[in-house]
Formats: C-alpha cells, sequence, structure tokens
C-alpha cells in the first residue's frame, strides 16, 4: 500500500515542481482553499494554540493570523515540493544568507550545531551548504511511509546535505569528534517532547511547557557551537536567514542557558509574525500540568 500511494503521488509532486512559479504559486492558493476552507485541517487545534499564545488579541486578530497561517503553510509545503527541481542558483537568489560569513568564522574551529523553528521555511536552510565546505547533515524525523521517507533524504541531499534520524544523531557526531572531522549540525528544535521524558520545562509564549533540551545535551556533551537560525520571509517565495550565535563552546555554558536562548530568541520571532509559526503542531498540550522532574 505504501507504494502504490507514493507511484500515485509522486507524478504529481514532480509535474508540480516544474511549474513556472506563476503557476505554482497559483496550485498552492488552489492548496488553501482546500485545506483550510474545504477541509479545515486541524483548524481547531490552530485556533486553540493562537488563543493561548496570545490571550491579548482579538478574535478577529486571531482568524486573521490563522487565515495567513494556512497560506503560508501551503506554500512552504508546495516550496518544499519545488525543491525536486529548484536549482541552486535560484535557491541563491530565494534563500539569500545575511551573515555567511560569521557562520564560517565559526566553524572554522569547531562543529556547530544550527538550531531553528518550524518558522518561515526551515526545508530551504539545507541549502547552505551549496556556500560552505564544511560538511553537513540535517537531523529529521522519519516519515512512516518508507518511500516518501527515502524521498525526503533526497531533497535534502541535493543540496550537499547528509540527512539523519534522530536516533543515529548523537552516535554520527561522536564519530566525526572521535576523527577530528568538523561539521555543520542543522536541527529543527521547538517540538513537544514526550511529557514522561521531560526534563525541562519553560515558559514559552507565556506558558509553562515542557522544552526539548536535546540539543543543548548534545552541545554540552561534546563542546559544539551553537548557532541560531533566524529564518525570515521577505515576501511570498523569498527569504533570508540571519545566523545569532548563542554559544561559542556549548561545554562551558550554564545549565539550560542554551535552551533558554533558543526560546527568547524563537518566542521574538512569533510574536512579531506570527502567521509563520507552524501553528498545526499541539505545542502546548502540556501547558498547566505539573512537571514529573524538578532538575
Amino acid at each position: 500500500m505504501q507504494l502504490l500511494v507514493f507511484i500515485l503521488v509522486y507524478p504529481i509532486l514532480w509535474v508540480i515542481s516544474i511549474l513556472p512559479h506563476t503557476l505554482f504559486y497559483g496550485v498552492s492558493n488552489v492548496m488553501y482553499f482546500i485545506v483550510f476552507r474545504i477541509v479545515g485541517y486541524r483548524k481547531k487545534v490552530v485556533l486553540d494554540n493562537l488563543k493561548l499564545a496570545f490571550p491579548n488579541k482579538s478574535n478577529d486578530e486571531l482568524k486573521s493570523i490563522c487565515v495567513n497561517f494556512y497560506k503560508h503553510m501551503c506554500d512552504v509545503f508546495m516550496e518544499m515540493v519545488k525543491t525536486m527541481n529548484l536549482s541552486k542558483a535560484a535557491v541563491k537568489k530565494r534563500f539569500k544568507i545575511v551573515n555567511l560569513e560569521d557562520l564560517k568564522q565559526i566553524e572554522k574551529n569547531k562543529s556547530v550545531l544550527i538550531v531553528c523553528a518550524h518558522y518561515a521555511n526551515w526545508e530551504w536552510l539545507v541549502s547552505i551548504n551549496n556556500l560552505i565546505d564544511t560538511k553537513g547533515y540535517a537531523v529529521y524525523q522519519k516519515i512512516a511511509n518508507k518511500y516518501f521517507d527515502k524521498w525526503i533524504r533526497n531533497l535534502r541531499a541535493r543540496w550537499n546535505t547528509t540527512p539523519i534520524s534522530q536516533r543515529d544523531t548523537v552516535k554520527t557526531v561522536i564519530r566525526n569528534e572521535k576523527k577530528g572531522v568538523r561539521a555543520i549540525y542543522g536541527m529543527v528544535s521547538d517540538q513537544s517532547p514526550q511529557y514522561s521524558k521531560a526534563q525541562h520545562w519553560s515558559n514559552f509564549m507565556g506558558l509553562n511547557v515542557p522544552i526539548h533540551n536535546g540539543p543543548e545535551t548534545l552541545a554540552k556533551k561534546l563542546d559544539l557551537a551553537v548557532v541560531y537560525a533566524k529564518v525570515s520571509k521577505v515576501k511570498r517565495g523569498y527569504y533570508q536567514v540571519e545566523f545569532i550565535p548563542i554559544t561559542l563552546a556549548g561545554k562551558e555554558t550554564e545549565k539550560n542557558y542554551i535552551t533558554e536562548q533558543f526560546l527568547r530568541l524563537t518566542e521574538e520571532q512569533i510574536k512579531e509574525k506570527p502567521e509563520y509559526y507552524l501553528w498545526t503542531h499541539r505545542r502546548w498540550k502540556h501547558a498547566g500540568k505539573k512537571p514529573k522532574f524538578n532538575k
């Protein structure tokens, strides 16, 4: 069944990926109409999340953010599909790096962990490996359909990035460090951890929630530099990224410093342009619960 679904869907995705941008974003508009207006995909989840994060905004304001979010979400999915046939020159034009030299300076001396949120277009962030010589890895969560999982891995590998699963991340970094191989690792880090395994709780958008602290654990254990990738949407189909150093020596930071800095930087982006955050995640599902661990 997995193969049948892939065989039926893949040709459609490929045709969409070669469309000129005017038609391409026209398809995204149709997709938005279906997903939001007809299906109402996770609309209640999105509105509930927005109410939690912005309790002082009016219903009209929240509905406006919701509408703009769905339009953006469809664009991001379509832009991931576009990666199938997007040239290096095209992505360089559409995904500009504000301070690439700053990142290069950091990675001259130490392996770097780049952390980002599900904000703007995080998928095209892997394209930075076209512009640097250091080996790059993108941490990802496996997809249940093994054929689509392979498709996603191949998409990211097009831009000189090696995809690695969350399970394989630690051993990959340790192996590289033992060999003296400097590398850049990219990780989306704003997911909600399992309640039973949450080791750190903090205030995020005004609510006390469990926080995923895997990046900090990795950085402190292996003394990685940590950089926040602030991806911003300039206009439809165009983005820019600014690299903001969190620490140049993970081992030397105080406990929870890296995690807290990541949260504050993510909050800042969300508050500035909330429609570009991925509100379909049940990010605040454990808000108000009592932490199981107090560390």
